[in-house]
């Protein structure tokens, strides 16, 4: 039982340290986004040496991350909800059709329906008010 509150620890201990270090990377990447920009020149050499590095190390930070137990479970997740995602029952091209012009004419009639209401209430209140003067 100690063994694995130690290894709980070292565990806990070692996320907490990736957890800074992908901060401290993407910290990294907005400083030097920001410090090696040229302002109106997007044709500079930099641009791109600029843009490889931010890939480069934005793929080293959800390498870090994803190696965290957060990070595995996140990727179970994904894995999990791609399973799931297999299992639903896409409506067929005239299904998706037929409900979105049914939901397309009930708002049209509802909007319609409001609108009277609206229009009677008005003219009711201006009714009441014209009559209080």
């Amino acid at each position: 039982m100690l063994v694995s509150n130690e290894s709980q620890d070292t565990s806990t201990v070692l996320d907490k340290f990736k957890w800074v270090l992908v901060l401290v990377l993407i910290a990294l990447i907005v400083w030097g986004n920001s410090y090696f920009s040229t302002p109106n020149d997007i044709y500079q050499p930099n641009t791109i040496v600029r843009i490889i590095a931010v890939v480069v190390i934005s793929l080293l930070t959800l390498f870090i991350a994803f190696t965290t137990n957060k990070g595995k479970s996140f990727i179970t997740f994904l894995q999990e909800s791609r399973k799931e995602l297999r299992k639903v029952v896409w409506p067929t091209r005239k299904e998706a059709v037929q409900t979105t012009l049914l939901i397309a004419v009930i708002t049209v009639i509802v909007g319609t329906a409001l609108w009277g209401m609206d229009s009677l209430f008005r003219s009711i209140i201006f009714y009441l008010t014209l009559i209080g003067r």
